[in-house]
């Protein structure tokens, strides 16, 4: 019998490639995409996933997802930045929208088998357990946003891109015509649209508050500020403060509308501590050697992972900079590189 995997399409060339190849292999396959917001931009996102799904003959299916959007990404966002954290909506749209919401919508109403996307990672079954490896396209590590996923959802997800690079999805989208040949890349947060920056965003949606910038080491107030949310652990650039060398943001009390800022050596370390790690599969042992990333945009270093009951210390032989409450720890296999789990920090 001939088995039906659902496709999540945004219109763009790797959900449009991830369809093709699909149905190329003789599945049956359907279109659906979530409208994350009502604005003409996610309308915009439906209607060029239909005309996707036209060109290659699929059934297509739109999906209103605009509560649970605006609940688990838009409100998770704000918040964090309004708790003077660093948020990470991507990871929080995988868990709630792709493997949520949608993921319900495809089994459960149109009955499919699998569901599909464009994310660049490869699945394989070890020992009776999934486990996500990274994609052939070593410039595409998508594990980082994935670890959230549960083992009873990678049981039915497949990744149709995971032994292509992305000029080879190009190739095929323009051998294939396909209307999202000539499509951008997605920027990190979809309902933020350009020219509008995140801190226009943050702007917009709190209320100017005078508040201190304060030397981490010693104490001194060194200027003013208007509020705490538009400054990010690590950011150099933008503070408006002189200084016989450079300045960098240490720390953010969202309490006190307070912003540390401090030196390039004041922003290493060489330990921090996870609540409730997310495993990808179950880990026996309680300490053991791996790789890490605290943020998606760095290599992958080198850690000693001491896992507790309740907590999980992760250690770095080399200390590591700009550790930011709120992004997230990720963990690898030091040996070839496949998802362990993760959590925010």
């Amino acid at each position: 019998m001939t088995k039906r995997v659902a496709v999540a399409m945004s219109g763009g060339v790797d959900s449009s490639v991830a369809a093709l190849l699909l149905k190329q292999q003789g599945f049956d396959v359907v279109g659906i995409t979530a409208k994350t917001t009502n604005t003409d931009d996610a309308e915009t996102v439906v209607q060029n996933a239909e005309t996707v799904a036209k060109k290659l003959d699929i059934p297509f299916y739109p999906f209103d997802a605009t509560k649970v959007f605006k609940e688990k990404v838009i409100d998770y966002f704000e918040n964090s930045y309004a708790s003077g954290e660093t948020p990470n909506p991507c990871i929080m749209c995988n868990k709630y929208m792709k493997w949520g919401a949608l993921f319900d919508f495809a089994v459960n109403d149109l009955n499919a088998d699998f569901i599909a996307t464009g994310h660049y990672a490869k699945i394989k079954e070890d020992g009776g357990f999934f486990k996500l490896y990274p994609a052939s396209d070593e410039h595409k590590d998508q594990l980082y946003f994935l670890f959230m996923v549960s083992q009873k959802h990678l049981a039915k997800t497949l990744f149709p891109l995971s032994d292509l690079r992305k000029e080879d999805v190009r190739e095929i989208a323009n051998e294939n015509d396909l209307p999202s040949k000539s499509s951008k890349e997605s920027q990190d947060i979809c309902f933020i649209k350009a020219p509008i920056t995140t801190k226009k965003y943050l702007n917009n949606i709190f209320a100017p508050k005078e508040g201190l910038f304060i030397e981490k080491s010693t104490g001194k107030i060194l200027g003013k500020h208007n509020g705490f949310w538009q400054y990010t652990i690590g950011q150099r650039k933008g503070i408006g403060l002189a200084a016989p060398e450079a300045l960098y943001v240490v720390e953010v009390n969202a309490a006190k509308n307070i912003v540390y800022v401090g030196y390039k050596d004041d922003l290493y370390s060489n330990e921090l501590v996870l609540e409730k790690v997310n495993w990808s599969y179950p880990v026996e042992t309680e300490e053991f050697e791996a790789l890490a990333k605290i943020r998606y945009n760095m290599q992958a270093v080198p850690c000693k992972v001491i896992s507790g009951n309740d907590k999980t210390v992760i250690k770095f032989p080399q200390k590591v900079s700009a550790i930011a409450k709120g992004q997230a720890c990720v963990l690898y296999d030091r040996n070839d590189g496949h998802l362990l789990g993760g959590s925010f920090i």
